[in-house]
């Protein structure tokens, strides 16, 4: 993959850097703020960024922000953020960049905490399925972003399994993981996904694409 790495912290950026190209791929941009990140998304077209929340100059949400205007104008671009802090109206407003245009999903979104990333090999997972137009999120990202949910919640035609399944969904994990996380068949999580979609009003398409709208609707509704 070609990977664009924006973190103001140097250690960890290099870091980074060494942890994916040891991993066969290619770095094409290492940036310390928000605007060589759009600039280095421009210029690249990466398959993944990886971001920070907070970088120069005030070290708050730049790097959520530039996320969010790189994929304006780069549209689909995947980008990983990866962070101590969960900026949770940020983080809003880089997920709602996935609901499709023109028919078309948007591409993969992820969003990881520095602390809870507890092994190099689901960090490189992570990267690979949000490059794939996957959606990874945190747990404790899910959690707060739920605390936002409106009084108009349109997962209120789900069941209670349904609802654990596509909270499941939301953190990355394919139907089988979910499976073994509730020790039940693959087949039935199957069933539970198909309902979720039909109960969502999500209508037969590409797979994925009825996965991100699925959790795009867990996390904003």
């Amino acid at each position: 993959m070609r990977v664009v790495i924006a973190d103001d912290a140097v250690l960890l950026r290099e870091g980074i850097v060494r942890l994916l190209t040891e991993n066969g791929h290619e770095v094409v941009a290492a940036v310390g703020d928000g605007t060589a990140l759009v600039e280095a998304v421009v210029a690249h077209q990466p398959d993944v960024s990886i971001v920070d929340v907070r970088m120069p100059p005030s070290h708050t949400d730049e790097g959520l922000r530039a996320a969010v205007e790189a994929r304006r104008l780069v549209p689909r671009t995947p980008i990983l953020v990866l962070s101590q802090y969960v900026e949770v109206s940020y983080a809003d407003d880089l997920l709602a960049t996935v609901k499709p245009t023109g028919g078309t999903a948007g591409g993969g979104i992820g969003y990881l905490l520095k602390d809870r990333v507890a092994a190099i090999d689901d960090f490189l997972d992570a990267v690979r399925r949000v490059a794939n137009g996957g959606t990874v999120l945190d747990p404790e990202v899910v959690g707060q972003l739920l605390v936002r949910r409106r009084r108009d919640d349109p997962l209120r035609g789900l069941t209670p399994r349904e609802r654990e399944v596509l909270g499941l969904m939301a953190e990355g994990r394919s139907n089988t993981a979910i499976a073994r996380a509730l020790v039940v068949s693959d087949g039935a999580v199957e069933k539970h996904v198909r309902n979720i979609f039909t109960k969502l009003q999500l209508p037969p398409d590409e797979e994925q694409h009825r996965r991100v709208l699925a959790v795009l609707a867990y996390l904003q509704g």
